[in-house]
Formats: C-alpha cells, sequence, structure tokens
C-alpha cells in the first residue's frame, strides 16, 4: 500500500500497537453506548466517528428518537465536560458565549468581568439549533472554526477537545430556521436519525418504562480521546483511497466538466473541505472498525454524511423531485 501521509516520526510498529490498544477501547465505548442507546447502529457510529475525527456532528430527525439522549450517552462514555444548550427563539448568543458583567470593589472601583457560556464545554448539545433565529444560530460559528470566542473585543479560548454535536429538527415543521450554508459547512458530518426497526423499538418499549433507567459507564478520558484522536491523523492512506476522495467530490461541482447527469442538478457542489472531512472521517471508521487504515468503502459508506449539507441543488432539479442524496449516488457509482 502506497503511504500518502507520511509524517516526519512515521513509525509503523508504534502506530499498531497504538491502534490496536485503541481499538479495544473503543469497543468498550460502544458497548457503553449500547446500555442506553438500542439499535441505531449506524448514528452511533457516524456520531463517534465525527468525534473521533475532532469534528462536529449534526444529527438531523424528527423529536423523539433520542437524539438528546444519543449526546448525553457519548458526553459521559468518552469522559467529556459536556454541557447542553436548548435553542429556542428567543435565546440570545451571549446566552451561549456569555457576557461581561460589572463589578464595583470595595473601595470604589468598577471593572468588567467576563461570565463564561455554555460554550465553554468540551461537549456543548446544542438542542434544536434550527429553532433559534439566524443571529443566534451564527454565534457558535466563530467557536466551531476556530475554537475561541471574541466578546467585547477579548479573545476568550475553548477548552480542548471541544465538540459541538447538535440536533435539528426537519425544516418542514414549524417554527424553524434553516442554517445558513457558512454554518452548515462548520458540521464534518450530517447524520440522519431514522426511526428505529420492530426489535429496537419494543427494546426501548420494555427497558424504558420500567421503574428504573440504565446508566452509561465512563470509559475513556480526555486525554485518551485526544491521543485517539491525534492517532487518527497519523494512520496511513493509501493512493486509492486519495483519488477517489477526490473523484467523489470534484464530480459534484459543476464547473469541473463532469458527466451531465450529475451537474446537471448540482448549482454548487462540495468544496475542498469536505475532501478534507472524507479523509479524516474515512480513517476514523476504519479504527472505529477495528481496521489499520481506511479503504475505498470507507469513503463511499460516509460519502452521503459528508456530502450532503455542502451541496444545493438547482430550481428544476427540485421541481423534478431530484433529492441532494440522489447525486451523491450517481456520483459514488462512478468510483464503484
Amino acid at each position: 500500500m502506497t503511504v500518502t501521509v507520511p509524517t516526519a516520526d512515521f513509525d509503523s510498529s508504534t502506530i499498531v500497537a497504538e491502534a490496536e490498544a485503541s481499538v479495544e477501547r473503543l469497543r468498550q465505548v460502544k458497548a457503553g453506548v449500547a446500555e442506553v442507546i438500542f439499535g441505531q447502529e449506524r448514528v452511533v457510529e457516524r456520531s463517534l466517528v465525527a468525534i473521533l475525527a475532532g469534528g462536529h456532528g449534526l444529527l438531523v430527525g424528527v423529536p423523539g428518537l433520542a437524539k438528546t439522549r444519543l449526546v448525553e450517552a457519548l458526553g459521559t462514555v468518552l469522559g467529556l465536560d459536556a454541557r447542553r444548550v436548548q435553542f429556542t427563539p428567543d435565546l440570545m448568543p451571549s446566552d451561549i458565549l456569555g457576557s461581561e458583567v460589572l463589578d464595583q470593589a470595595p473601595d470604589g472601583s468598577r471593572s468588567f468581568r467576563f461570565i463564561r457560556g455554555p460554550v465553554f464545554a468540551q461537549l456543548l448539545m446544542a438542542d434544536e439549533i434550527n429553532r433559534a433565529s439566524p443571529r443566534t444560530q451564527s454565534a457558535l460559528l466563530q467557536s466551531m472554526q476556530e475554537y475561541h470566542v471574541t466578546v467585547a473585543g477579548q479573545r476568550h479560548d475553548l477548552p480542548r477537545p471541544f465538540h459541538v454535536l447538535a440536533t435539528q429538527n426537519p425544516l418542514e415543521q414549524e417554527g424553524t430556521y434553516p442554517l445558513p450554508e457558512a454554518q452548515l459547512d462548520r458540521f464534518l458530518m450530517q447524520i440522519d436519525v431514522q426511526y428505529p426497526d420492530l426489535a429496537s423499538e419494543r427494546r426501548i418499549l420494555l427497558e424504558t418504562t420500567g421503574e428504573g433507567l440504565a446508566s452509561t459507564p465512563a470509559v475513556l478520558t480526555e486525554s485518551e480521546l485526544v491521543r485517539i484522536q491525534q492517532l487518527v491523523r497519523r494512520m496511513p492512506v493509501s493512493q486509492a483511497v486519495v483519488d477517489a476522495i477526490l473523484e467523489l467530490v470534484r464530480s459534484t461541482r459543476p464547473d469541473e466538466g463532469q458527466p451531465s447527469e450529475i451537474t446537471k442538478h448540482v448549482a454548487w457542489g462540495a468544496g475542498p473541505r469536505a475532501s478534507q472531512a472524507l479523509s479524516l472521517t474515512a480513517r476514523a471508521r476504519a479504527l472505529y472498525d477495528g481496521r489499520l487504515a481506511p479503504s475505498v468503502e470507507d469513503v463511499l459508506a460516509l460519502a452521503e454524511p459528508v456530502l450532503q449539507h455542502r451541496m444545493a441543488l438547482t430550481f428544476a432539479a427540485r421541481a423534478d423531485g431530484v433529492t441532494v442524496q440522489d447525486v451523491i449516488r450517481l456520483a459514488k457509482k462512478r468510483i464503484v
């Protein structure tokens, strides 16, 4: 296999040893989440992949599918300081970032003191993010991309690691505001949450309506998670995987001269950030599955959650009932 992401201190034996230890720890993480989240294996996998890759995730689904419960479980098993913000139409940016208050000392002198908002956490759950106004939604932009916030001209660094897992209701529901493209692009993956299958829903019914509820065990520590995230970036990537990523992402762009069955539906396609996201998430998925390097299958499996919120269709395509998922499936066929 051709290694295309060499590092100055690349040592295959060291990476193998670290990966084997990490795989066992991730197995325990999956078991811990499974104690409280029944079914939804693909949603759990993609949520963990987003965090292992060092990014943010957007969970999209109707209310009542345990999106909030999943984020709480992930915060516990990963050993992160987690906080939750319920987004509502009257929520203000200062309710997320924090604000300055005027303090008066005993000698009569006055000074401003910054009170940190809930964004100063290692795992921030932005619950129903699209129910807040666009002004409040944009308050997360700087923190998600630059890992610091600026209040009254002063920079305040966020704790590391820092991840946002936001939940979003379908846009067709009442009282929702669509997220702007700039903020959508800050999310590494959009994770669609579907209804559980019959067996999972039966288990939910039986195990969550009794006297006691199962709890999630703490598995990782903050430092362990950071080490695994660093390992993901050191994993080797073959030339075949790199070529598949570039072919997939570039085929979604109308100005690349690609086949018309794809580009005729696309107003604008995915940018280079999508290629970066696919590279990182493919490596994280491989490690999550117990493998030491990603494959083209990882790229294809993650194409939809990585690309679907980074593309826009033409009006004609939407009028014809074409979806972004349809276009991504066409692009994937060029690689299979």
